[in-house]
């Protein structure tokens, strides 16, 4: 590889990452009064978060369920396929899922989420597609558009996944907060590796308080 290459591949990289930065810092501004709305409404069900998704939506979906849970807030992921097959047996009413789809037209995907409808449960959609069957069947839409760079070809979703993470972990973030959910309780459930070796905890987080919710 001469210098030339080398110089043109790193510089393809830099600009992609530039991209995928610009994308990212780009959620903070679709941050607004929905997002705290959307909070409320997780913050006030008395079951648990359900995410679903399917392909690189469906990662994210899982990681998801994990930050939501590790943070206070109990979520697991249900795959919509599975869902197909039986596993949409798991949503009972007091629970809320929150569907991912950049273009929102899943099939497996929206099935999963009339079924869950079926059964009274409340549905946010995370998508880049405001107009879109799964943006019909949502009670919350939460639109967050990518710019093509972010995503190649505006078909592989790089940019836009990682968009979608962001918007999520800020709800994980300002939960554990309104929750008062503590550092020794995050150890409790994360008894493995160097954070269940920790021995001196962080400050405790400053509390927040959920619209239309009082204070605990």
């Amino acid at each position: 590889m001469t210098q030339d290459d080398a110089a043109r591949l790193t510089e393809a990289a830099r600009d992609f990452i530039r991209a995928e930065a610009q994308a990212l810092s780009a959620v903070a501004t679709t941050v607004d009064e929905q997002f705290a709305r959307v909070a409320a409404l997780l913050y006030s069900r008395g079951g648990k978060i359900i995410l679903a998704g399917a392909g690189t939506s469906g990662f994210m979906a899982r990681r998801a369920a994990h930050i939501l849970s590790v943070s206070g807030t109990p979520a697991v992921f249900i795959h919509p396929t599975e869902g197909m097959h039986g596993s949409v047996g798991a949503v009972q009413p007091d629970d809320l899922v929150i569907a991912i789809s950049k273009g929102g037209g899943s099939d497996e995907l929206n099935t999963f989420v009339t079924l869950a409808k079926h059964e009274g449960v409340p549905v946010v959609a995370i998508t880049a597609r405001s107009e879109s069957p799964l943006a019909e069947l949502a009670d919350e839409v939460v639109v967050l558009p990518v710019d093509s760079e972010a995503d190649p070809g505006g078909i592989i979703a790089m940019g836009s996944t990682l968009s979608h993470a962001a918007w999520l972990d800020a709800l994980a973030y300002v939960l554990m907060r309104a929750r008062g959910y503590g550092w020794d309780e995050v150890l409790f459930t994360h008894p493995g590796g160097a954070v269940g070796r920790l021995r001196d905890l962080p400050a405790p987080l400053e509390p927040l308080r959920v619209p239309g919710i009082e204070a605990i």
